[in-house]
């Protein structure tokens, strides 16, 4: 498979036809200048030498010198072959809360966009990990399935608001539950959930998740985004988002719900804080996880071919 990475230096090709357009109409004006002097028959018999195809040979030379050279600008490449990749790592799934709560701001500029930072920190410290990314609010979605292409992960993560789940709460059970769903092998070890979130469940049953989850051999580590004494929540138009009574709703971190999840799934709970948002102990923690090998397809780096071109095309100019 032949791949152009600046494919958009081709437009350069328009001008080989425009050479001989120019060529011939500079022919067409030398002939009547001739035509003026005298009988063309005449005059090309006073000049034997003349040859009329060398214009042309080394007009097409040139142009194919030029041919060659916008392709090599268009640098063509080889590659894109599947091949089989072999890495030792864990599934880590992110559970990331993306309910209104998570736009208390607790963190600069917010819980939710600290957050997202915070894992995209933890994405540039994977090597040979593969993750994964469900987003939850009053129902849980898998955003991105479990990979080992860290930059889809980025760029899924950059898309993700208070939008990305339709139905608002906070449902954690789901959330541990959908995470626990989405890894790709069945071991009973090197799994890991990251769950993420104010710890406000409006549902109830994290726990019974948390131990059906615990029971498969799955670890489960939570980040408590925001304060015991909380944040009101802004609306997306202005103003602080108000109950039925017309109080100001304040959204706090419920610490208690998210230690004991993390006891269940004997992982670690952190209070998200610091520039590392306490990502750290988490990250060293997984790092002792039996790590499993793991088989996956994709493509092989391509190979710059543009010095080849550039070659022919130097062999023409000369």
């Amino acid at each position: 498979m032949v791949y152009l990475a600046q494919s958009q230096y081709l437009l350069l090709l328009l001008i080989v036809p425009l050479l001989f357009v120019v060529h011939a109409v500079l022919l067409r004006m030398r002939k009547r200048r001739i035509e003026r002097l005298g009988n063309p028959e005449l005059v090309a018999k006073l000049m034997p030498d003349a040859s009329r195809g060398k214009g042309w040979l080394k007009l097409s030379l040139l142009a194919a010198a030029w041919f060659f050279f916008v392709i090599g600008l268009a640098r063509p490449q080889l590659g894109a072959r599947l091949k089989e990749h072999q890495s030792q790592g864990v599934e880590v799934m992110i559970a990331l809360d993306v309910s209104n709560s998570m736009l208390a701001e607790d963190y600069s500029p917010n819980r939710l966009e600290r957050s997202k930072l915070a894992i995209s920190r933890l994405v540039d410290r994977l090597q040979g990990d593969r993750i994964g990314l469900v987003v939850f609010a009053g129902e849980a979605f898998v955003q991105l399935p479990i990979t080992a292409d860290y930059v889809s992960a980025k760029i899924f993560l950059g898309s993700i608001d208070t939008r990305s789940v339709p139905i608002q709460g906070t449902d954690l059970a789901e959330a541990l539950m959908a995470s626990a769903r989405s890894f790709s092998t069945q071991s009973e070890r090197s799994r890991a959930i990251v769950l993420i979130t104010d710890g406000e469940d409006h549902e109830g049953e994290a726990i019974e998740a948390a131990k059906t989850i615990a029971e498969q051999g799955i670890r489960i580590y939570c980040i408590g985004v925001g304060s015991p004494q909380g944040k009101p929540i802004p609306q997306p138009g202005g103003g602080l988002m108000k109950d039925a009574q017309g109080e100001i709703v304040v959204s706090r971190l419920d610490e208690d719900i998210l230690q004991e999840i993390a006891g269940i799934g004997q992982g670690k709970y952190v209070r998200a804080g610091g520039s590392e948002f306490g990502l750290n102990p988490i990250i060293d923690d997984i790092r002792t996880i039996d790590k499993e090998q793991f088989n996956s397809v994709v493509f092989e780096d391509f190979d710059e071919q543009y010095m080849y071109f550039f070659a022919i095309a130097l062999f023409f100019l000369i």
